[in-house]
């Protein structure tokens, strides 16, 4: 659901992104901490965040780290 913003940010598209690991954290709603597959063996870490189900709002994308590889350790950022 979030690869929509992350395109729109980085402003391409991308017909790879597959989450191979994530992590979560509880706040006020939960951050996900996700590690994405790429085309080109490239790897992104995403930040997003999910409201409380009151809210009433789907997924948002927080913020993100590019030029990762697949055993950079996914961590809070």
């Amino acid at each position: 659901q979030v690869k929509p913003q992350f395109e729109g940010r980085e402003n391409r598209t991308y017909d790879t992104f597959k989450a191979i690991v994530y992590r979560t954290q509880v706040v006020a709603g939960i951050n996900y901490f996700i590690k994405v597959e790429m085309p080109c063996e490239e790897y992104v870490h995403l930040k997003v965040f999910q409201a409380l189900p009151r809210e009433n709002q789907g997924p948002s994308l927080v913020s993100f780290q590019t030029g990762k590889t697949r055993d950079d350790p996914l961590t809070y950022f």
